[in-house]
């Protein structure tokens, strides 16, 4: 039965409500500070901590609950002779709910405060009582969310008082995974100012964005969860139109968003992602030519794909890619006009995410394994920055340098192992993730093929184009087979044992090649 409640919130919403139902049930009310004061004001009968504790809050309150009569009655097991005995030797009453929100550190990261402000943001003594209170979660309740107020008023006022162990349970385990997520977001500010990439002891945490109706199947449970302190994310973008998104959808999304962003805002650019890897990527004089150009690379893998542009959505390119299925756009903006043709696909996902084109060189990729994870840095290594060299008799024409910086920028995207080739700034052949290069530059070959068939086209599209590989040609075939399907020049990262018998057959087939000394692997 709860008969003594201890409240200390930094979010009070529903605070004043919860708190008249608690003691309108004849509960007493302890609180601290901001909260206090609320209730006070609301008239309500509350008891101060510092009286509780007979000692007052101090250090502009960063010492005020870190007390045994506190922490004692949360902690102390109700039936234990010797726990109930050393609370009457010291004065200690039982505390039977806690009600504690942590300060809202999540938050004043995003508010990009200074390090001072956000350090006395780190709460201390909101864990150490929620800790306690879920410890001995078999006699004492603890909420941390407001939105669990309503099933704990509801049980109240069916039992007497009390709550059920279940729920106890339940809310016991919201509390150890909220605390462990705000330590989580602590850390991982702390080690990223340091840059700490790959602490001894790493923490992951998240706040739940929404549930998901599944994951990649039907049979598998999932949910989106935003990381506090990790900026401009899939999970930051705003839906102004369509179903609720998927697992994949949103997998698709963030695959799509890490290729654009290769292409900055200057230049109109298209990315069309199917099943994570691109299917169609393109430049163009506006953005409704970058779509087409992307579209055409091909058109059947592009029929429920993801689309990412890289400049604000125009009402004619809404009208040609509503011509087709698509599952969701990712922009930093759309105009009247194309929300308006978008408005009649009522599944269509629109997402709007501003800073879209923005990178972020801190954000960390994770990968789980069976009993544990991968931690790497992220792969922000950009072929503009790199120092290209020649390593064939002819070096690459001007307009081919372009093609080729263009398609090491894409293969960057492509699932390993990765061939793409291009052609005046639009990807026109891309082979993904096959265990060997040689087929993965056939497979791209076919595609370019099947994509010349459905345009109608006699000349193909491949020939005169350029390709990228995203990690070294182990042996001269994968070059014979571009230059026999009519590539003019290579970019690779080099560095294979038999470099030298690649780069003499691009000389025998007339190819330029260049290495870049970085390998995109993406797995």
């Amino acid at each position: 039965m709860i008969k003594r409640a201890l409240l200390s919130v930094s979010d009070k919403s529903g605070l004043v409500e919860f708190a008249k139902d608690l003691a309108s049930l004849g509960i007493e009310l302890i609180s601290t500070g901001g909260t206090s004061a609320v209730l006070k004001a609301a008239g309500l009968a509350v008891t101060d901590v510092s009286d509780v504790t007979g000692f007052p809050e101090i250090m502009d309150g960063r010492v005020k609950t870190l007390h045994p009569k506190v922490h004692g009655g949360l902690l102390s097991l109700r039936g234990n002779l010797v726990h109930e005995k050393a609370r009457e030797q010291n004065g200690i009453e039982n505390i039977d709910l806690l009600v504690v929100n942590l300060y809202p550190f999540e938050e004043t990261l995003g508010r990009k405060v200074g390090r001072n402000e956000t350090i006395e943001n780190i709460d201390v003594g909101g864990p150490a009582m929620i800790r306690a209170a879920a410890k001995n979660y078999e006699s004492v309740t603890v909420i941390v969310d407001p939105r669990d107020y309503s099933q704990v008023q509801k049980e109240l006022r069916e039992n007497q008082n009390a709550t059920l162990l279940q729920t106890r349970q339940q809310l016991a385990a919201k509390a150890f995974s909220r605390t462990a997520s705000y330590d989580a977001a602590i850390s991982l500010w702390f080690n990223t100012g340091l840059g700490n990439d790959t602490p001894d002891y790493f923490a992951l945490g998240g706040i739940k964005q929404q549930p998901l109706r599944y994951g990649e199947n039907p049979h598998q449970s999932a949910a989106l969860y935003r990381q506090a302190g990790v900026e401009g994310g899939i999970g930051n973008a705003r839906q102004v139109q369509g179903k609720e998104l998927s697992y994949n959808n949103i997998n698709d999304a963030d695959a799509a968003l890490g290729a654009i962003r290769e292409f900055g805002t200057e230049i109109p650019a298209c990315v069309i992602v199917k099943h994570a890897n691109p299917c169609g990527v393109a430049t163009g004089e506006s953005l409704n030519d970058a779509y087409e150009k992307a579209f055409a690379c091909d058109q059947t893998s592009a029929f429920g794909g993801i689309i990412a542009l890289n400049q604000k959505l125009d009402g004619k390119t809404a009208e040609e890619i509503s011509r087709i299925f698509t599952e969701v756009i990712l922009v930093p903006d759309a105009d009247d006009e194309a929300r308006r043709v978008l408005s009649s696909k009522r599944n269509l996902r629109l997402l709007i995410l501003p800073e879209l084109t923005k990178t972020n060189s801190k954000n960390l990729s994770i990968k789980t394994i069976a009993g544990g994870f991968l931690v790497q840095t992220s792969d922000y290594a950009s072929v503009d920055d790199m120092k290209l060299e020649v390593v064939t008799k002819r070096p690459p024409t001007d307009l081919e340098m372009l093609d080729l910086r263009f398609a090491f920028k894409v293969a960057k995207h492509v699932k390993s192992n990765a061939i793409v080739f291009v052609k005046d700034g639009a990807t026109v052949g891309i082979g993904a993730g096959q265990m060997s290069r040689i087929d993965s530059t056939r497979i791209a070959v076919r595609k370019g093929e099947d994509a010349m068939a459905v345009l109608g086209l006699d000349a193909s599209l491949i020939k005169g184009s350029v390709l990228a590989s995203d990690a070294f040609f182990p042996f001269p075939d994968g070059v014979e087979a571009a230059a026999a399907a009519g590539a003019t020049a290579i970019i690779q990262p080099g560095g294979a044992l038999k470099d030298k018998d690649v780069i003499a057959a691009a000389d025998a087939a007339g190819l330029a090649m260049v290495f870049t000394g970085y390998r995109h692997f993406r797995h």
